[in-house]
């Protein structure tokens, strides 16, 4: 993995970008100690947006999924699962 951006002591503080092996953009977003933490997007393989949304000491707290470019999920996350949101289908009707 290939990381762009602020570091502090060592590790990443402040805004970033996270490649993968093949130099493809897989994550945007702020940083503190070295995790996710704060506003960020992820990117699949695909260049396409997977997840935009808050993260805390590295997990996702609160954002909107994608799957195909379709908007698939909102709301927050707890223990790293959905948790109190919305799941929609593929024509944007609420499940």
């Amino acid at each position: 993995m290939i990381f762009e951006g602020e570091y502090l002591n060592g590790k990443r503080n402040g805004k970033g970008k996270e490649y993968n092996e093949n130099k493809e953009l897989i994550f945007e977003g702020e940083y503190l100690n070295g995790k996710r933490n704060g506003k960020g997007k992820e990117y699949n393989e695909n260049k396409e947006l997977i997840f935009e949304g808050e993260y805390i000491y590295g997990e996702k707290r609160k954002g909107k999924e994608y799957i195909n470019k379709i908007l698939e999920y909102e709301g927050e996350y707890l223990f790293r699962k959905k948790w109190n949101g919305k799941g929609y289908d593929e024509n944007g009707n609420i499940i």
